[in-house]
Parts: C-alpha cells; sequence; structure tokens
C-alpha cells in the first residue's frame, strides 16, 4: 500500500495544477482560433468541388489532390524544393563561421548579436525592396562597378534565379546564426585545450568535439531556414518575377488571382504532408544514428 501511495504523490507532485492549466488558457485559445480553426476550414475546402464562380459548393471530391501531381505541378513542387534546399545549404556555410566567430567574441559577443539581430527590425518586405536596388540596372551594385570602370554597361541581375537565391539566403540567414550559436556557446573550452594537449590538429578538434557538439543547432537552423523558404513566395515574386514560380506563388495565385480556394488549400496541404514526412525522416534518421553510436 506505501508504494501505491508514493506513486500517487509522485504523480501528484508532477501534475499541472489549475493554475499552469489556466496560464495555458489564452495561447491555446489564440492558436485554436487562429490557426487549428483557419486550417481545418482548409482542409475542408480542399475535399470540396470549386464554384462556378468561385468560393466552394457543397460535395466531397478528391479532384484537386489529383490536379496537383500534373507534370507541371510536380515539377513546381521540386524546383521548390530545391531552391529551399540551396538556401539552407548556403546559409548553413555561410552561418555557421559567423555563428563560431560570435561564440568566441568575449567582450564583443553581445554586440554582435544584436548586429544579427538587426535585419529583424524591419519587414522581410521592406529588406526584399532594398535588395531590389541593390541589384536593379541602375542599382548600387551596377553604379559602383562603372564607377571602378570593371564593366561597360549595366549588369542584368533582375529578374533571375540567382537573384531569388541571394534575396532568400539573406532573408533566412540570421534564422541559421542564431541556433548554432546558441549551440557553441554551450561548448566547453576545457574539452577543446584537452584535445590540444593530446596532440589533435584544428582540424581534428573541429571535426571530432566541435561540430558534433554543435549538431543540435544545425538541425535546428536548417529546419528553421528549409520551412519557411519552402512556402517564401515573395521574394521569387519580386526578384524573380516570371523566370522563377515556386509553390508559394502557385498557392498565392489560386487564392488572390483565380479564385480557386479548393486547389489552392489542396496544394498548400500536398507541401504540409511532404515538409512534414521529410522533417520526420531526418529527425527518425538522426535519433537512430545517435542510438547506433551508443
Amino acid at each position: 500500500m506505501s508504494g501505491v501511495r508514493l506513486a500517487w504523490l509522485r504523480w501528484s507532485a508532477r501534475r499541472p495544477d489549475a493554475r499552469a492549466w489556466g496560464l495555458m488558457l489564452p495561447g491555446t485559445g489564440w492558436l485554436l482560433v487562429f490557426f487549428m480553426i483557419p486550417l481545418l476550414l482548409m482542409l475542408v475546402y480542399s475535399f470540396m468541388p470549386k464554384g462556378m464562380y468561385g468560393g466552394v459548393v457543397a460535395g466531397f471530391t478528391f479532384e484537386h489532390y489529383l490536379r496537383f501531381f500534373d507534370p507541371l505541378y510536380l515539377k513546381i513542387l521540386v524546383t521548390t524544393v530545391l531552391y529551399a534546399a540551396a538556401c539552407t545549404v548556403l546559409s548553413l556555410l555561410m552561418g555557421y563561421p559567423v555563428a563560431y566567430v560570435i561564440s568566441r567574441a568575449g567582450p564583443w559577443k553581445n554586440l554582435l548579436v544584436f548586429l544579427v539581430i538587426v535585419p529583424f527590425w524591419t519587414s522581410f518586405l521592406v529588406r526584399t525592396y532594398a535588395m531590389m536596388f541593390l541589384l536593379a540596372d541602375e542599382g548600387l551594385i551596377n553604379k559602383v562597378l562603372l564607377a571602378l570602370h570593371l564593366i561597360e554597361a549595366p549588369i542584368a541581375m533582375l529578374p533571375s534565379t540567382s537573384a531569388v537565391m541571394a534575396g532568400l539566403v539573406y532573408g533566412f540567414l540570421p534564422f541559421m546564426v542564431l541556433p548554432i550559436y546558441g549551440s557553441l556557446e554551450k561548448l566547453d573550452p576545457s574539452l577543446l585545450e584537452a584535445a590540444e594537449v593530446l596532440g589533435a590538429k584544428p582540424f581534428a578538434r573541429f571535426m571530432k568535439i566541435v561540430l558534433p557538439l554543435s549538431m543540435p543547432g544545425v538541425v535546428a537552423g536548417s529546419l528553421l531556414v528549409f520551412i519557411p523558404a519552402l512556402g517564401s513566395y515573395l521574394t521569387s515574386d519580386l526578384l524573380g518575377g516570371a523566370k522563377t514560380f515556386m509553390i508559394g506563388n502557385l498557392v498565392q495565385q489560386q487564392f488572390m488571382k483565380a479564385n480557386n480556394w479548393p486547389f489552392g488549400s489542396a496544394a498548400s496541404f500536398v507541401v504540409m504532408a511532404v515538409v512534414l514526412a521529410a522533417v520526420f525522416g531526418f529527425l527518425r534518421q538522426r535519433d537512430n544514428s545517435e542510438a547506433g553510436g551508443l
């Protein structure tokens, strides 16, 4: 009996009290009203026939999901995944050194973190327009190159796939730097000192100690960059024009121009399913690798 009572007392100690549940109500209610309910409405719309003049009519159909698997839309999806993956890789290659330097910056650490956060003070739209002013034919980059006599005529950088990639990396790079910095900040310097004493070269110390211990930040940063890059449409619309068409542009056009809400909803859920499958597959593979290493 004493064992049962002890187990009850332990469970009661861990159980959230009424005050804890009360603190959860505002956030839970907000997510329910402005996230879950609209999401469920989109799910219902994705299975309803399109009205003659837009909107939906009563009924049930898989037509919109089947339509998405047309080669045209599949090509857009594959292209978008490639763009998002390239953005993630470039952000990692550029963001990791920045995060490493910040974590070793001593008294300058807070200032450098502040500089990484500064872009968040302006809207994504404003930052994208700033990229347009830089890359335009009469923009700053072309003017500087002309003034230095490095080119004879302005370089046409807009619209282009390269401009879209530059805009994506510029917009999402801080999402890569901050998680990696958080992991590197927790790294115990004595581990590197011990490895150096044992004769490990700088590259070996990085590969055997720094990189493995910073992998949680790398994984978090990669997900934080890949997922929003996959759904981005503003950057490709402004910097890519008709040359670059991502899945976000397809969804935006179906809702705002074609007035085809059912197909736009179906496309959104297909992309969501692809993202969830990729994330869960990646996390499961990582957990299996860690378990195998143990």
